[in-house]
């Protein structure tokens, strides 16, 4: 007879409430048990300490006598220290559907389009402020020209005057 150490649901409906058991593998998952050794309340918050309740020596007894937790009591039993609790490794489980990779695919072509447009406006607003400082340059230079030519023209003028 392979004993498991398991949850028994009971509780209402969307208000679950687990017992512990000591159970046949065979027997039904609220079914005949051999024993009763803690109970496990979802409801309450995570960090709360009568979330999971379990009675060390009874769990340690019946650990000595061969009896296996299923994945969920192993990690109320590792959390415990009774039990070497390791995560499973189920790669295929963890990768997404068909529809949750399509929506990956277009979130990266927005993603890239957006990029682009941000690299596109960039590089406008670049050439404007080069076009800009051009422009300045230019008009300064256009300043500067007349100015020059203006000077010029008032020591040939002075000297004019001088003579007559």
């Amino acid at each position: 007879m392979a004993l498991k150490l398991r949850l028994a649901r009971h509780g209402a409906k969307k208000r679950p409430y687990y017992r512990i058991v000591v159970a046949d593998s065979r027997a039904p998952r609220d079914g005949r048990f051999i024993d009763r050794v803690g109970s496990y309340n979802p409801m309450l918050p995570k960090d709360s300490e009568d979330r999971v309740k379990l009675d060390v020596e009874k769990c340690k007894e019946w650990l000595g006598k061969g009896a296996r937790p299923t994945e969920r009591v192993a990690r109320f039993l590792g959390a415990a220290g009774l039990w070497d609790w390791k995560p499973g490794n189920n790669p295929e489980k963890g990768k997404p559907g068909a529809k949750a990779l399509q929506l990956i695919e277009e979130k990266k072509e927005k993603e890239e389009a957006r990029k682009a447009a941000e690299e596109e406006a960039k590089a406008a607003a670049e050439e404007a402020a080069k076009a800009a400082e051009e422009a300045a340059k230019a008009a300064e230079a256009e300043e500067a020209a007349p100015a020059e030519d203006a000077a010029e023209e008032a020591p040939a003028e002075e000297a004019k005057s001088e003579e007559e």
